[in-house]
């Protein structure tokens, strides 16, 4: 049985809602004996980053990998836009308007920036590399996000901080006209400053109307960007909350026990 804090309507929004972009209901994976997921229901709606929270072998990788293709479910059906989804490889996920920008980001150091984000979609034009269309393209996509800390796009992404490849990785996801971009821990190993860049862009993604699903161990990101929190144990969705609805302890208590009985403390306003 699922533990959702969100009902388990099986398709129309629930009353007052609109239809979320995505939609997961009763979806279960396994792999051999293993029960990876189990009859999970997630929404996530354009416009807002979600933050998928949950301890190590919670089910959080499978969860991403089940909605970007790679782990088609083997129970429970997904909604895209309100219609049924079926994906059974990430470029059918991709060709929807899904992109994941792993932890390892998938950069190649040995190439520029145009050539990570044009990596395998180059644009030709008789024949040749469109070089002009790309690095056009490249830059605008930068500006739109406010990433102004590289020097070129065609500087290595070798030469790059932490910050800046993450930030890259992101661009290139959003370049290909997604509406859902999910992130993987893309605040781990960045200081500070760098991490602040990173949450920032992922602010900004969702302001202009990205739906945004991020995996994260660290709560004070969750808490910095996150407009709604799902919770994760052992493969089973326990909580699907407003981020202001929770706190550091609640989550913690939810991925480690399942339940919390506390009351969110309030936090000061972030404006």
């Amino acid at each position: 049985m699922t533990t959702t804090t969100e009902g388990t309507a099986p398709t129309g929004p629930a009353s007052g809602e609109e239809m979320p972009l995505l939609r997961l209901r009763g979806v279960s994976k396994h792999f051999g004996p293993v029960q990876a997921l189990t009859e999970v229901d997630l929404d996530i709606p354009a416009g807002q980053v979600t933050a998928l929270a949950g301890d190590n072998g919670a089910g959080k990788s499978v969860m991403i990998k089940t909605i970007s293709g790679i782990h088609p479910p083997d129970d429970g059906q997904m909604w895209w836009g309100g219609k049924p989804m079926n994906v059974h490889t990430p470029a059918e996920a991709a060709a929807l308007g899904i992109e994941t920008v792993y932890q390892d980001l998938a950069l190649c150091d040995n190439l520029d920036i145009v050539q990570n984000m044009f990596l395998g979609r180059e644009r030709m034009q008789r024949g040749q590399l469109n070089e002009e269309s790309m690095e056009n393209a490249a830059r605008e996509t930068l500006a739109s996000l406010a990433v102004t800390t590289v020097r070129s796009v065609r500087q290595a992404v070798a030469s790059l901080s932490g910050g800046q490849r993450q930030s890259v990785a992101i661009a290139k996801a959003v370049l290909w006209n997604s509406k859902l971009v999910i992130m993987d821990e893309p605040t781990a190993a960045l200081g500070v400053a760098q991490t602040a860049m990173v949450l920032a862009l992922v602010r900004r993604l969702a302001d202009r109307g990205h739906a945004v699903l991020i995996v994260s161990h660290n709560m004070n990101d969750v808490f910095e960007v996150a407009d709604r929190i799902a919770v994760l144990r052992l493969g089973r969705m326990v909580a699907e909350r407003p981020a202001a609805e929770m706190d550091r302890q609640i989550v913690v208590d939810l991925m480690t026990t399942g339940v919390s009985t506390r009351v969110a403390q309030p936090r000061p306003s972030a404006e």
